[in-house]
């Protein structure tokens, strides 16, 4: 990646907009019996990691939707998320290795904000056990000096913390993931910068981007119904995202990463 500014947080006017995720769990809930049509899934299982100081209760209702649609669905079970540490890493390393035992199959990963960077990290390290990564609004882009409305309270919760195993997301960008990858994300995103949520081009990997705040889309009805989407596509036979007719007012033509985009 090319030399680039540092970026400054999202607009304050976005963070203030991030109350419409309470509106966006409404529509999810309202949306349900129509996401339902999406079709049944083939019981792979499935992990769901939560964002910055979310825990499990965050992704409830998506993980609810999944099992009703026949997916083996599984929190992380770490309780809140704090950031990247030592145990959290061994924890998750644990988490998947024990899904893709119990099950005998290849893991699904979706993972919210910092979730995703976690779900990006186990993909590009163990392979042979993840089947796709779908995340949400995750700044894998983001570099060290990069800022979000979220980094104040990150720097505190971190300072202090043994980091043996440090996580610098836009450092790893350089190893292409060879799992398929989809980044959904929006460019209203009052926490993280949306051009900092995007893949690059390349084979098995693309952008959705949906229109909703950060704090929703892991409820977000067009989010979702991606998601649902995503899952339901045979192992080793990834195509890329195409909305329905019905559904593609929801879904705005999507970017795609490049140095420029920052």
């Amino acid at each position: 990646m090319s030399a680039r500014a540092n970026t400054a947080p999202p607009s304050p006017i976005f963070t203030l907009l991030e109350s419409r995720a309470v509106s966006e769990l409404g529509a999810f809930f309202a949306a349900s019996p129509l996401l339902r049509l999406v079709g049944r899934g083939d019981r792979h299982p499935v992990l769901v990691l939560p964002g910055f100081t979310a825990g499990d209760r965050s992704t409830e209702p998506l993980r609810a939707l999944l099992r009703a649609q026949g997916y083996w669905t599984h929190g992380w079970g770490m309780g809140r998320n704090l950031g990247p540490s030592p145990a959290v890493i061994d924890g998750l390393i644990e988490r998947l290795t024990s899904i893709h035992d119990r099950h005998d199959r290849t893991v699904s990963i979706i993972g919210w904000s910092l979730g995703g960077i976690y779900a990006r990290e186990l993909a590009r390290n163990f392979p042979d056990r993840v089947r796709e990564v779908i995340t949400l609004g995750s700044p894998f882009r983001m570099t060290e000096t990069d800022r979000s409305a979220a980094s104040a309270l990150y720097e505190r919760l971190q300072s202090g913390r043994r980091h043996e195993r440090p996580l610098r997301p836009a450092d790893r960008e350089a190893i292409d993931l060879t799992v398929p990858s989809t980044a959904i994300y929006t460019r209203t995103d009052g926490v993280v910068r949306w051009f900092q949520c995007l893949e690059s081009e390349g084979p098995n990997r693309e952008n959705i981007e949906v229109r909703g705040s950060h704090s929703g889309l892991g409820h977000n009805p067009a989010a979702v119904y991606a998601v649902l989407d995503r899952l339901a596509q045979p192992e080793g036979d990834w195509r890329p995202f195409e909305a329905p007719i019905f559904a593609r007012r929801w879904f705005p033509r999507p970017e795609t990463w490049t140095a420029q985009s920052a």
